[in-house]
């Protein structure tokens, strides 16, 4: 759109009492949501690996075995794919068990934290790498 049609729509909503909304983001915010997305992408992409893998869905079960080597191994990858198995098992409990829409919405900002903090950490590791 020309920059002299784009002033005539501003006035012309501004006749019509429209206000003019005006988005930005700073880059930070940017940053952070990249963050957050990239940190979701990683978590499904390694619970969907281990379930190619193993023929069984990720879950924190994997702790209950008590104390042998794959019980320690297993945590680093529940560190990263906790996201996805936060937000699985609480969209299955909101479908199988009509669990409270507080509850999903509490899930979903401890999922959102999580994978903002796990995004945050391997755009680190990237940047460490050189791969950034």
């Amino acid at each position: 759109m020309a920059p002299a049609a784009a002033i005539r729509q501003d006035t012309e909503a501004a006749r019509r009492g429209v206000p003019k909304l005006s988005w930005s983001i700073s880059p930070e915010q940017a940053e952070s949501f990249l963050a957050l997305a990239i940190g979701f992408a990683v978590a499904g992409l390694i619970s969907t690996g281990y379930q190619l893998l193993t023929e069984r869905p990720a879950s924190f079960r994997l702790l209950e075995q008590g104390p042998h080597v794959a019980t320690f191994a297993a945590i680093p990858f529940l560190v990263f794919a906790a996201p996805f198995i936060i937000m699985r098992n609480t969209m299955r409990a909101r479908l199988l068990v009509q669990r409270r829409m507080e509850f999903v919405m509490l899930a979903t900002i401890l999922a959102g934290f999580w994978s903002l903090m796990s995004g945050t950490l391997v755009v680190m590791i990237l940047e460490a790498v050189g791969l950034t």
